[in-house]
């Protein structure tokens, strides 16, 4: 195994936590870098279901240093939880977990200002968790932000969280009609965070770096998915980072020729959390069923999936903008008993075809999308013990798959637990 960065080739919730937890086994370092705790990564061991948010579920493995990069957004509350979390189920992570310094903070101006744009001024909803990160992005970009290192410096802190306080105060008071924030209770909180997060603080990219001199073997997850990238996302219905490959060198400090492989997760069929155009999503009753058998209900907010047929376009896309070596299709599963499948292989609007996913927002939620119908396989794959012997239709359809997104099958998941797991 060289550096491999993992993403997800949808819309998220693909399943990419029990993949990177398979591959950490032969990793030193597992790396998250964008994102924040509106992501969540699960995890089955056993009988337990293990749900991470910031931290990479590489830290379930003994002896990994879990790196979170520059690139994510970290709420120190929410990190701190996760810790204590952890720690109730015997996982330690005082070795093995590090903390960019140049992470940028949520505070709770941030998860309140998230609130007041979705409610008062979208006219298109996007279906933000309200967790801040959207806002803590933006003030990153309007370098006004307030980094993980900067907690460390007493004085530079408060300079910096009195500028924000009153910025978000004028705006809450002015623009919202809302309650304005104290900034003492804010400075003394954060001091306090700080104080228990100090030990794993670093200069995440001297690590790393210094780590590929010396031949380990770094693993890179993403959250989200493509389809959610700020970038290459069904923009506006996006997160407010790079989730796909390229982020992982901007959010980490690691240079692109250093990262050697590149992995895409995508469901053997389809879902998205919240608003944003959705072509190939199922008619209610069949949405009920698969999101029955499938659990489709958000890691972080526990809300329902929309779930659709495998849609092509949007791997492929996947596959162009990753610069995907393979793909690993998970929940194959939960089609075991459908009689018949559809795979969706291009769009139609106002009488043209489109073979490749559009950038129009308006072609996205109007077009109507071109199937291929193929056999189910009416049988159990979930003991199933080697590729091979999976039922003949079943290695038809991911053979078909495969063809129209230009991308390799390398393993396929049929279960939550760790042994479901086939290579090709």
């Amino acid at each position: 195994m060289s550096n491999i960065v993992i993403i997800g080739a949808q819309w998220g919730d693909e399943g990419k936590g029990k993949i990177i937890d398979i591959l950490s086994k032969d990793a030193d370092y597992v790396v998250r870098y964008q994102g924040g705790n509106n992501a969540g990564h699960t995890v089955v061991v056993g009988t337990d279901k293990i749900i991470l948010h910031l931290i990479p579920s590489g830290i379930l493995h003994k002896n990994k240093i879990c790196v979170i990069g520059n690139g994510v957004v970290i709420d120190p509350e929410a990190l701190i939880s996760e810790i204590e979390y952890l720690k109730k189920r015997n996982i330690d992570v005082s070795n093995n977990l590090r903390i960019s310094d140049k992470a940028h903070v949520i505070f709770p101006y941030h998860k309140i200002l998230d609130k007041l744009r979705e409610e008062k001024f979208r006219k298109i909803k996007i279906g933000t968790t309200g967790k801040g990160i959207g806002p803590c992005y933006t003030d990153k970009f309007a370098r006004g932000g307030i980094r993980i290192g900067d907690l460390l410096n007493k004085r530079l802190f408060k300079d910096k969280l009195k500028c924000n306080v009153e910025e978000k105060n004028a705006i809450f008071s002015k623009v919202y009609k809302h309650k304005i924030y104290r900034f003492d209770k804010i400075y003394q909180q954060y001091l306090d965070f700080v104080n228990i997060i100090k030990p794993y603080i670093c200069d995440c990219s001297v690590l790393l770096n210094e780590a590929i001199r010396k031949k380990k073997k770094i693993l890179f997850e993403g959250a989200q998915g493509t389809l959610l990238d700020v970038d290459h996302g069904t923009y506006p219905f996006v997160t407010s980072s790079n989730s796909t490959a390229g982020g992982a060198c901007v959010g980490s400090g690691v240079g692109p020729t250093r990262i050697n492989k590149a992995i895409g997760i995508v469901k053997a069929y389809t879902t998205r959390v919240g608003e944003g155009p959705f072509p190939t999503e199922f008619s209610a009753p069949l949405m009920k069923k698969i999101r029955t058998i499938g659990k489709e209900f958000g890691a972080t907010t526990g809300r329902p999936r929309r779930c659709g047929w495998f849609d092509a376009l949007v791997v492929k896309h996947a596959v162009a903008v990753n610069g995907l070596d393979g793909i690993v299709v998970t929940k194959l599963d939960v089609l075991d008993q459908m009689p018949k499948l559809k795979i969706c292989r291009g769009y139609k609007y106002k009488g043209k075809l489109y073979e490749h996913f559009p950038s129009d927002i308006e072609v996205l939620w109007k077009a109507k999308p071109v199937y291929e119908e193929w056999p189910g396989w009416l049988q159990d794959t979930t003991k199933t013990k080697k590729f091979s012997k999976l039922p003949v239709n079943a290695r038809k359809y991911l053979k078909r798959l495969s063809q129209l997104v230009g991308a390799k099958v390398e393993m396929v998941s049929i279960g939550s637990e760790r042994n479901q797991t086939l290579f090709v």
